[in-house]
């Protein structure tokens, strides 16, 4: 075995260009599935760790059609007393201009009241969050995100200071911590102000339409979310289209669900880069054979049997492969490592059950992309080879 492997290595380095188109194939397949893979997994986990740290037992409501009846900041507090409702929060959100003395920017600015901070788990670096009376007085106080502080104050110490959002000034009473886990809005700008505040300076929220409700375990928010749905029913006469409640544990299933199909898809997509790679190999080695059959006669005439020759071209079709995977693996690790540099907001590392796949995968391509040219030339006789020029 040592022995073929030996020669396996000086046949690739005789034939250095062709040896590296042989693999050409094998590269970009193990590259492909590597990186796919890697960087699937890493949005997949950043999604999950955010999720995961505002917890999975909130229900998030939608009314498209109040019939008539919309709800309001009162239904909000009436809906809070039931004992499945931990808290409960409206949540608007509109994108509009905000403006401090020199810079100007986009920013998501969210109606809402004050357990909407615990529902969400937002944690404040300064200053405080909104109160009940903010609320109740529609005051223009804001407490925007670090984002925010740092794009148009250049600091985060901005607790005190006004700022215009949406052509009103707003006294900045808090500043949120900088968040590693919400990787998709971590470079957005945005500002919580009271609901009632928002309900008086914008021209399209007029009533509740969106609203959050946090419970404190999986069994309160199975049970919340059945009291909140009998409720809206019989407010908008058991019209079960005229809302939407949505519960985060069947978001994170359809999450993990999403996750398995891509990687089954990439997977595919992979393997069948794989196969090709492994269908060049075995069109190579046939090429190989022939030039070499010569070579085969003379092994064969000093007494090399037909397990011999067969083990020397195996062993060679799957050095070729792996050569090939150790390449793809390397082109992945720098692949994946400027993406995580770039793509600050997710993390994205290699997973080490991609890398054995790729290595279990690429072996069993070389060995049966191998076995037809290894067996062609074992199967060859001795004489007819030697004559063969």
């Amino acid at each position: 075995m040592i022995q073929s492997f030996k020669m396996a290595l000086s046949s690739i380095s005789s034939s250095k260009m062709r040896s590296f188109l042989t693999m050409l194939g094998i590269i970009i397949g193990v590259t492909s599935l590597v990186v796919l893979v890697s960087l699937v997994n890493g949005a997949v986990t950043s999604i999950d760790e955010s999720m995961s740290a505002a917890g999975n037992t909130k229900l998030t409501v939608t009314v498209s059609n109040d019939k008539g009846k919309p709800l309001t900041l009162d239904d909000m507090a009436q809906f809070g007393k039931e004992p499945e409702i931990s808290e409960i929060a409206p949540a608007e959100t509109e994108s509009v201009t905000a403006k401090s003395d020199k810079k100007s920017g986009d920013v998501s600015v969210t109606g809402t009241t004050p357990g909407y901070f615990k529902i969400q788990d937002l944690k404040l670096a300064a200053g405080r969050s909104l109160k009940k009376a903010d609320v109740d007085s529609s005051s223009y106080t804001a407490v925007i995100n670090h984002y925010m502080a740092q794009q148009l104050f250049g600091t985060d110490q901005v607790v005190g200071r006004n700022v215009i959002i949406g052509g009103r000034q707003f006294l900045i009473a808090g500043v949120l911590k900088k968040s590693d886990n919400n990787g998709w809005n971590m470079n957005t700008m945005e500002a919580y102000i009271p609901y009632s505040t928002l309900m008086r300076s914008s021209e399209k929220v007029k009533a509740v339409n969106n609203f959050v409700i946090w419970a404190d375990s999986e069994a309160d928010m199975r049970a919340a979310e059945s009291k909140i749905t009998s409720l809206l029913l019989e407010r908008f006469h058991n019209d079960q289209k005229a809302f939407r409640v949505d519960n985060e544990l069947e978001f994170v299933k359809m999450v993990e669900s999403t996750n398995r199909t891509m990687l089954l898809m990439l997977g595919g997509i992979a393997g069948i880069s794989l196969i090709v790679g492994g269908i060049g190999i075995m069109n190579i080695m046939l090429v190989s054979v022939t030039e070499r059959t010569r070579e085969i006669g003379i092994r064969k005439a000093v007494g090399a049997g037909y397990k011999d020759i067969m083990v020397q071209f195996l062993v060679e079709a799957v050095v070729i492969s792996l050569i090939g995977c150790a390449i793809g693996i390397l082109l992945s690790w720098g692949i994946v490592a400027v993406a995580d540099q770039v793509m600050t907001e997710y993390h994205f590392s290699l997973s080490p059950g991609v890398i054995w796949i790729s290595v279990g995968f690429s072996t069993t391509i070389g060995i049966v992309f191998g076995s037809y040219p290894a067996n062609k030339a074992a199967r060859k006789k001795p004489i007819e080879a030697l004559r063969f020029s």
